[in-house]
């Protein structure tokens, strides 16, 4: 007598169920779907839920757009657009008192240049005449000891040659003594001397 073994089971547990029965139920499970005709979106009976959903869900995501989203992004370009604005308006008007700061530079630039020149050409002509006040005074010193010295020399000139003549005069007598042994008269000298010249 041969005895078969059954496990023990708790009391809350499920019954146990037989290897075919199990089998068969999959096996009716399989072919109930291939059966049904395959996805469930694919079905007419179920196009009339799925298109009020689609149009549920577009009426909800067109309000979150027009009301939400698009006035907030309308908001965002709007700001940076009056920014951009800004901005370049600030900058042409920077430019601009750039463009008037360089002209006046520019300006103060050929007016400090031209008032260089002026004070250069005043200077050049300042030292330009006082040396030629200084070159004529010189120049009057120089010619007045000239006149000096060639009166001085006029006089020494005009005296030696009174001297000369004197001179002549008693060496012209002294020759003609030794030569003759005869002294002339100053008279005679005189005239031999003035002959002789």
């Amino acid at each position: 007598m041969t005895t078969t073994a059954h496990p023990v089971l708790p009391s809350d547990a499920a019954h146990p169920v037989a290897i075919e029965d199990t089998h068969a139920t999959t096996e009716a499970a399989h072919g109930g779907e291939h059966e049904s005709g395959g996805l469930p979106q694919f079905e007419f009976q179920h196009w009339f839920g799925q298109i009020v959903y689609l149009i549920f869900l577009f009426a909800i995501l067109y309000f979150l757009i027009a009301r939400v989203f698009a006035p907030r992004l309308r908001r965002v370009f709007d700001e940076r657009e009056q920014t951009i604005s800004g901005a370049i308006a600030t900058a042409r008007q920077v430019q601009a008192e750039a463009a008037g700061q360089a002209e006046a530079a520019k300006a103060e630039v050929e007016a400090a240049r031209a008032s260089s020149r002026a004070t250069a050409a005043a200077a050049k002509a300042r030292v330009t005449d006082e040396a030629n006040a200084r070159a004529a005074q010189e120049e009057a010193v120089v010619n007045a000891r000239i006149a000096e010295a060639e009166a001085a020399i006029g006089k020494t000139r005009d005296a030696a040659m009174t001297n000369v003549a004197a001179i002549a005069s008693d060496t012209a007598a002294a020759i003609v003594e030794r030569l003759t042994g005869k002294a002339p008269t100053a008279a005679e000298a005189a005239a031999a001397v003035k002959g002789a010249a």
